[in-house]
């Protein structure tokens, strides 16, 4: 397939950005507009968290799509799209810590021993946050390609961190939470396949090379 040319790539950076900014956009015009209802803050956790765990596996289905569609410049999206599963995890945390528990630790430190949910919320976070802070192209650079996509396959971790803490939150109603669950199953299982196969297709080339050889 014929790859886009540079140009259209980054004129269409803009409007994929704005796209992304949409969600927070809305919710900012709802809180202005009095339209988060009863429990505001509710609505954002729970929107912001829906976010974060969506742009989690947009990014990660990135590269399965690309491989199978032919559509290499997808590939130039997926720094963007993992900062705004930052940016949404981000603002889902500081709902939590600063509308809900205005920074009193000894609350936090004491829902995160009570409430499984919270720490496997938590957990995701922190997951993300070496993400967030390596996705330049000077820690590529400094970390070597190598170490830089060991050290992103984290994003996979942080995506069931994610699920569980969606899972567990809802308790009742899993339709939701199961959804997100089987979309990261698919993408797990393509991940594990595409490995299965290069291994296969690495001891076949081996052989043939040992054979030729002898």
């Amino acid at each position: 397939m014929k790859p886009l040319p540079e140009k259209f790539i980054r004129a269409l950076k803009a409007p994929v950005f704005l796209l992304c900014l949409g969600p927070a956009f809305v919710l900012t015009w709802k809180g202005f507009h009095d339209g988060l209802g009863a429990n505001p803050i509710d609505v954002i956790t729970r929107t912001t968290g829906r976010w974060t765990l969506t742009f989690l596996l947009i990014t990660i289905s990135i590269t399965p799509v690309r491989k199978l569609s032919g559509l290499t410049w997808l590939i130039r999206f997926r720094r963007m799209l993992g900062l705004f599963a930052f940016f949404y995890g981000s603002l889902h945390l500081m709902t939590y810590v600063w509308l809900d528990k205005f920074f009193d630790v000894h609350a936090m430190l004491h829902d995160i021993a009570k409430r499984r949910f919270i720490t496997a919320g938590m957990t995701a976070w922190f997951l993300m946050l070496p993400l967030a802070i390596t996705s330049t192209k000077g820690w590529i650079r400094r970390m070597g390609g190598k170490r830089w996509q060991k050290l992103h396959r984290l994003i996979y971790f942080s995506a069931a961190a994610g699920v569980v803490h969606f899972i567990w939150l809802v308790k009742a109603d899993l339709r939701r939470p199961l959804t997100y669950g089987a979309v990261l199953a698919t993408l797990l299982s393509y991940r594990l396949i595409t490995w299965l196969v290069s291994r296969i297709r690495a001891r076949r080339a081996m052989a043939t090379q040992q054979t030729a050889r002898a």
